[in-house]
């Protein structure tokens, strides 16, 4: 494994994140009352730029397919609980290293609910999986078109690109009107897809982005669980996802090079206008909403970083059910947790 490598991935991925802004508490959590479309529109972007990249790549034989498959009750669960915890938090599983290295207390809080989350997951494994529903399989788009590459499929493929493409920028038209005129989500919206097509090329790390296997994972370690049936699931991705994060991490503290006011951060200003100044509700809840966000990931197999978009650009069925179901359990979540 090349952890130079991996760890200039996480880097990279890093910084554009911060570029846009993507990894604050505020940008993410106002989302959860529409408040905010950064999060969402960089999303779309990328499932529409990266969908169509990926798509060549694929058909030049440069690529090949990472599809996680689709439980019944599983995912949707997952997702929902995700949802939730991403909510409460106000970070993703990616983003937290990179709130940490730009001085966010709370991020750090995150991470440790993380780990206790991913630390659940690994003891409750054999009794989740009695709840996990049917494996559907690995669905995607072109496995139902008869996993051939047609015509058909690349119309498909653009159509769905060209949604997402225009939908992004709806959304911005919105983010306009609310004084939100930045357009720096537009670079890091391209720059994440291109990032994406060059770890899933053959010739290189042959593998998406992802982040939350990590947590399990070195929880595992920490705590001597490495004999538990799910560690074996885990070691592999979340060995990578340690050195990518370590290299997110890295970049948060590098955006913060020349700037004269480095602070410290406990509590930032859409939860202070909502759930007020108390430090200890603060840290319950953050610590609360990290345990929710890795215990949901693992339940449905991914992230936003592993799921919604890798698997998105590959329109993997399991990604988008995952998807609508992340955003029901955040979007209900926002809507009677942060009331003024």
């Amino acid at each position: 494994m090349n952890v130079i490598g991996i760890t200039i991935v996480g880097f990279v991925f890093g910084l554009l994140i911060s570029f846009a802004g993507l990894n604050k508490n505020n940008t993410i959590a106002s989302l959860s009352i529409l408040k905010n479309f950064t999060v969402a529109k960089t999303i779309m972007l990328v499932l529409g730029v990266g969908g169509l990249l990926l798509m060549i790549e694929m058909m030049a034989g440069g690529a090949q397919f990472h599809v996680k498959p689709l439980y019944t009750i599983g995912t949707p669960l997952g997702g929902l609980i995700f949802g939730v915890g991403m909510a409460i938090l106000g970070y993703c599983p990616g983003t937290l290293p990179i709130s940490l290295g730009q001085g966010s207390i709370d991020a750090l809080i995150g991470i440790v609910g993380g780990l206790v989350g991913g630390l659940l997951y690994t003891i409750s494994y054999p009794a989740i999986l009695q709840i996990m529903g049917g494996n559907l399989g690995q669905i995607s788009l072109l496995s139902l078109m008869g996993n051939r590459f047609c015509t058909g499929y690349f119309i498909v493929v653009f159509l769905i690109s060209m949604v997402m493409i225009l939908g992004a920028f709806i959304l911005h038209k919105l983010d306009v009107k609310k004084g939100i005129a930045s357009k720096r989500w537009i670079v890091t919206g391209i720059g994440l897809a291109v990032l994406n097509v060059f770890l899933f090329y053959q010739g290189w790390m042959n593998k998406p982005m992802g982040a939350s296997s990590s947590y399990p994972y070195v929880a595992d370690c920490l705590t001597g669980l490495t004999s538990e049936s799910y560690f074996s699931s885990v070691v592999n991705s979340g060995s990578w996802q340690v050195w990518f994060l370590l290299g997110a991490f890295l970049a948060g503290v590098a955006s913060l090079m020349g700037k004269k006011n480095i602070k410290l951060a406990l509590i930032h200003s859409f939860w202070k206008e909502y759930k007020g100044t108390s430090i200890a509700k603060r840290v319950i809840w953050a610590f609360i909403g990290g345990v929710l966000l890795i215990f949901g990931a693992r339940m449905a197999d991914g992230c936003t970083s592993g799921h919604i978009i890798s698997g998105g650009m590959q329109v993997a069925i399991s990604s988008y059910v995952f998807a609508i179901f992340t955003f029901i359990g955040f979007l209900s979540t926002g809507h009677f947790f942060y009331r003024k």
